[in-house]
Order: structure tokens, then C-alpha cells, then sequence
């Protein structure tokens, strides 16, 4: 058989053969793409705030057209979180960036900061799109396609505060409580999540703490080098080890750059990150914990309410026993007979 016969599209070889094969249960292409940026300043007065455009494309017949224009504030990606976790309270739902920096790291509505934020929300939302059961919310519809007054009204369609400050009051109670029996495994999930929670903690606080030594370190060396370029230039029999020194300085400032930007690209985010989902996952936990407690409240009830029931039931048995027509005729017979 000739090989220029071959097709060009046919796999020539096992790899290029097991790349086109198509399984059942693989997921099919992706229909839904967002993205976050063009950041803007808004002032007013009484807030200064942030909005960011969240643009999306898609091919899913549920939406009503195939691209969307919106802005965002940083509180509607809150509510969106929210809701989230109100309608799947044991799923973990992919974490938020504080509404809070770290004081002394980054000056807040920085651009730094503004950029930092802009790369977290747009993977956050990208995480939601792509989770198999968080995409399909209507709450995630209605964030990516309403307008800022249409997701005002959706927004005020969830309880009332009067409803808000019972479920409060009720989680509260529960939490109280506790949880009877909380099977095995989860105890033994919630111990190692507590355990990885205080030493990535403890890891990102120390990583913090690097990076804020590295980043004085680096602005005292960049002053360090042009005073002492200056002053080779002063002192004639001093003018080469002052310049060595001067070069050197700035040798180390370059090194030092270079580390820093990977501290702050490579290592801060994806610790702190891993701080974020210890923290969705202790709250998952806790949620689990509150229906498993809601639960047991609703059985320890229950069973109450049957005991009270067989009770009832017994003392009305008993009373029927008493005045029973049934149980005064043999007395009557007997009379007669004696008679």
C-alpha cells in the first residue's frame, strides 16, 4: 500500500490517534466566556467606589442574546457570592478578594490594587462559569446580562429584613447548639481543615511579612547606589572601590526587583488564595453542621410532638374505658341474676 494514499487527516501515530478519540462522559466545548476590566473611578459624596465592565459571550439558548455589556461594583459580586451560597450552602463556591487590603502593602484605589482586584474578579467569575451546577444559577444569569437598575429590583425580590433577621437569629441558635452526632468523616474533615487553615495562615502572614522586609530593603538600596555614584566622583583615590560599590548596589537592586515581582506574581496570590478556600471551606463546614443541627432540631421535635400524640391518644382510651356504655351492662346483668 502507498503511504502518499494515506489521508492527511488520518492519526499516524497512537497519541495523535487517542487525541481525537471523543468520550461520552467528556465535557463539551465551553459555551460561555467573561470577561472583567476597564476599570472606573466613580466620587460621590458620600463613597468613592470602583466599577468594573463584565463582558460576556455566549452561545446557550437560555440567554437572550449572544453578548452582554455590564458594570459592577465590587458589592454585586458580594451579593452574587451570597446568593450562591444561600441556594448551594455545601458546594464550595469559588472565594472573593477581601473588600479590605493589608495596610502598609498596597494603598487602596491604587493601581496596583485596582489591577490585582480586576485579575481576581474576573477569575472568580470564570471559576462560577465553569462549575457544573453554579453556571446554570439564574442569580448568575441575572448578574451577567440585568442592568444596574435591573439588578437593583432583583435584588430587592430576595426576603425582608424582618425574614433575614429570623434565619440570623435561627443559624445563631443553632450554632449554639451543636451538633449531637456529627458522623466520622466529617469530624475528621473539619480537624484537617483546621489544622491547614492555621498553617497557611501562618505561611501567607510570613510570606507578607518577606515581602514587606524585601520591598524596604529594595528602596534603601536604590538610594544607596547614586549617593555612592556621586561620591566616587568626589574622591579621587576612592573613585573605583566607591564605584564597585555603586555597582554592585545596583546589581542587587535588579536581583532584588526581580524577586520581589516573583514574590508578589508567584507565591503571595497563590498562598493567599489557598488562606481564601480554607476559609470556604470551614464555612461549608459550619453550613453543613447548621442543617445537620436543623435536622436534629426537627427530629427531637417530631419525636415530641408523637410522644405527645400517644399520649393524648392513650388518655382519651383510658377516659372512653370509663364511661364506656359497653362496660356497664355485665354490672346490670349480674344485679339480676343475684336478684
Amino acid at each position: 500500500m502507498d503511504m502518499n494514499s494515506l489521508s492527511p487527516t488520518m492519526p499516524t501515530s497512537p497519541l495523535s490517534m487517542i487525541n481525537q478519540v471523543k468520550f461520552e462522559d467528556e465535557p463539551d466545548l465551553k459555551d460561555l466566556f467573561i470577561t472583567v476590566d476597564d476599570p472606573e473611578s466613580h466620587v460621590t459624596t458620600i463613597e468613592t467606589f470602583i466599577t468594573y465592565r463584565v463582558a460576556t459571550q455566549t452561545s446557550r439558548g437560555e440567554f437572550d442574546s449572544s453578548e452582554f455589556e455590564v458594570r459592577r461594583r465590587y458589592q454585586d459580586f458580594l451579593w452574587l457570592k451570597g446568593k450562591l451560597e444561600e441556594a448551594h450552602p455545601t458546594l464550595i463556591i469559588p472565594p472573593l478578594p477581601e473588600k479590605f487590603v493589608v495596610k502598609g502593602m498596597v494603598e487602596r484605589f491604587s493601581d496596583d490594587f485596582i489591577e490585582t482586584r480586576r485579575r481576581a474578579l474576573n477569575k472568580f467569575l470564570n471559576r462560577i462559569a465553569d462549575h457544573p451546577t453554579l453556571t446554570f444559577s439564574e442569580d448568575f444569569k441575572v448578574f451577567l446580562t440585568a442592568q444596574a437598575g435591573e439588578l437593583s429590583s432583583h435584588k430587592k425580590q430576595g426576603p425582608g429584613l424582618l425574614s433575614r433577621m429570623g434565619q440570623t437569629v435561627r443559624a445563631v441558635a443553632l450554632s449554639m447548639r451543636g451538633v449531637r452526632s456529627r458522623p466520622e468523616e466529617f469530624t475528621e474533615m473539619n480537624d484537617f481543615i483546621e489544622t491547614f487553615s492555621q498553617k497557611i495562615n501562618l505561611i501567607d502572614k510570613i510570606s507578607q511579612r518577606i515581602y514587606k522586609e524585601e520591598r524596604e530593603y529594595f528602596d534603601e538600596m536604590k538610594e544607596y547606589g547614586p549617593i555612592h555614584a556621586l561620591w566616587s566622583e568626589s574622591e579621587e583615590d576612592l573613585a573605583d572601590t566607591l564605584g564597585g560599590v555603586a555597582s554592585c548596589l545596583d546589581r542587587c537592586c535588579q536581583a532584588t526587583e526581580r524577586r520581589l515581582c516573583g514574590l508578589s506574581e508567584a507565591l503571595l496570590p497563590v498562598v493567599h488564595e489557598y488562606v481564601l478556600y480554607s476559609e470556604m471551606l470551614m464555612g461549608v463546614m459550619r453550613r453543613r453542621d447548621h442543617i445537620q443541627a436543623e435536622l436534629e432540631s426537627k427530629a427531637e421535635a417530631l419525636t415530641y410532638k408523637k410522644a405527645d400524640t400517644d399520649l393524648l391518644a392513650l388518655k382519651r382510651s383510658a377516659k372512653g374505658t370509663k364511661i364506656s356504655p359497653e362496660m356497664s351492662i355485665p354490672s346490670v346483668e349480674i344485679s339480676r341474676k343475684e336478684t
